[in-house]
């Protein structure tokens, strides 16, 4: 397999980052060179909500300098990602013109179940005995700059993901401004901190017994490797991260700096990320800790290897987005039973209609969330689901999806129960292509959900073909079907306006 070089950027809270990685040959993924430039984005973006000019040009200076070190290796493919500093800034949308205009670079400003999914496929290529270790309740926890990232596994499965915004600059600027100092800082940290985590605690990790945690972040390995390393062990245990964090809490700037080798820079940040892992070690009860130095940027060479089959991975990442769609709707109490089958209908009908629709695997995937999270409205409002599922949807981090696609999904739900126009979806922000893709979905959804009108799954042994002019779903059943043939002609409109074709229901007796 020929070599291809390949760069990834990082537009963060804190610094750039650039890594150039070599793809290919016997070592799938090497790292050969990192650049970093500090610039603390998030110090205007979290305090002003804007991220004034001169700063931009910086960024797009120290950009403009990356291309070059691009060129001078070859590179062959990059990608440039931002994360919360960017995104949560008034002129995002100035922002990543600007660059693209100064530099020629494209930037995608990443959402937080985005930059989460990338990450999950680093550590799952990278860090040793990954599948084993969540087998039993594990917490993976990224402290970023901007925001935490708490991601639940268990049985091997993805639980849930949760973001908070508890990022170390974050905290950093919010203690500036209480202006305490000494003794004090640690003690009115420690109390903010508190607050924060005491609610992802009685909400997200109630009923999972956690056993680990795999902490992510910058220089988080530098603290603890050679302890590691001299036990030789590729862990440590609770007790022994309290006391190499009340060891080292209490150090001046100088002596981290020399003791770890940690940049000066880094240092400031580093104590509000301690402070944050040992409470989330407290609140979840793991007893055994992993710690990585991965870094957004190797998340982003982990996603386009996978996904251009430069490298195989053991894990079906998309499997992750369809096991944590089904704990939200759980969540909300949504009827298991009808949601299976309505899934199941789903993506009988979205392959018997390949031909028509022209639509592919993301698709697919957009579908089946759907289907899945169709029912969790009503655990607001049982006569008038539509608004809260969409609610619901937009607030929830959906692992997998973009931002764009969850607004996708959120609209596919809506229009299950509730009309809307073409112009209605393009008002919010969706392209005349994702638009058209919305309506197409709902369409099956709402035929879809109509087959087991009385959630009692009468139908679910059943066919779909596509027959010319008509969807034939022939259903095998002793049934009485009356209530899902005499309502179902009602739920069959939107679907022939978007295909040309009409569903019908045939019922054969075994």
């Amino acid at each position: 397999m020929a070599v291809l070089m390949f760069a990834a950027i990082e537009v963060g809270s804190y610094e750039l980052e650039m890594k150039i990685y070599e793809i290919g040959g016997k070592n799938g993924i090497n790292e050969i060179d990192r650049i970093a430039h500090v610039i603390e984005l998030g110090k205007n973006s979290f305090n002003e909500k804007y991220i004034n000019f001169d700063v931009i040009d910086e960024v797009c200076e120290v950009l403009y300098d990356f291309c070059k070190i691009m060129k001078s290796y070859g590179v062959d493919n990059c990608r440039v990602c931002a994360t919360s500093a960017v995104r949560e800034a008034e002129n995002c949308q100035n922002i990543v013109d600007r660059i693209l205009v100064r530099t020629g670079l494209r930037v995608d400003v990443l959402s937080n179940s985005e930059i989460r999914f990338v990450y999950n496929k680093a550590i799952a290529l990278k860090q040793p005995d990954f599948e084993n270790i969540i087998k039993e309740g594990t917490v993976l926890v990224d402290i970023g700059n901007g925001s935490s990232q708490l991601t639940l596994f268990d049985d091997g499965k993805l639980i849930t993901t949760q973001n908070s915004l508890l990022g170390s600059l974050r905290v950093r600027e919010v203690m500036a401004k209480l202006s305490v100092s000494g003794e004090k800082y640690r003690s009115v940290l420690e109390e903010y901190i508190d607050d924060d985590m005491e609610d992802i605690r009685k909400i997200f990790f109630r009923g999972t017994e956690i056993k680990n945690m795999i902490m992510t972040g910058d220089n988080i390995g530098y603290l603890f490797n050679g302890f590691m390393e001299q036990e030789g062990r590729t862990y440590i245990t609770k007790e022994e991260y309290d006391r190499q964090y009340e060891r080292i809490i209490v150090l001046s700037a100088e002596r981290i700096e020399t003791e770890f080798n940690i940049p000066r820079d880094h240092v400031s940040i580093l104590i509000p990320s301690l402070m944050i892992y040992k409470k989330i070690l407290e609140i979840t009860g793991a007893t055994a800790v992993w710690t990585s130095n991965m870094r957004l940027c190797d998340g982003i060479v982990a996603d386009y290897a996978e996904r251009n089959k430069k490298i195989k991975a053991d894990r079906n990442f998309y499997d992750d987005t369809i096991h944590s769609s089904r704990v939200t709707a759980r969540r909300y109490m949504s009827n298991e039973e009808h949601i299976r089958f309505v899934e199941k209908s789903c993506l009988l009908i979205f392959d018997a209609m390949k031909k028509l629709h022209g639509l592919g695997k993301k698709e697919r995937l957009l579908m089946q969330v759907s289907a899945i999270l169709h029912e969790c409205g009503k655990y607001i409002n049982v006569s008038y689901p539509g608004d809260c599922s969409f609610s619901i949807i937009m607030k929830t981090e959906i692992i997998g999806i973009s931002h764009l696609e969850r607004v996708m999904v959120a609209n596919i739900v809506r229009c299950n129960s509730e009309d809307t126009t073409f112009e209605h979806l393009i008002s919010q922000g969706l392209s005349k292509s994702a638009a058209m893709t919305v309506l197409k979905l709902a369409a099956i959804l709402r035929i879809s959900n109509a087959l087991d009108k009385t959630h009692k799954q009468k139908c679910s042994e059943m066919k779909v073909s596509l027959e010319e002019k008509e969807l034939r779903i022939t259903v095998y059943s002793y049934e009485d079907l009356t209530i899902e043939r005499g309502l179902f002609p009602e739920k069959t409109f939107l679907f022939e306006q978007a295909y040309g074709v009409k569903p019908v229901i045939k019922v054969k007796h075994h």
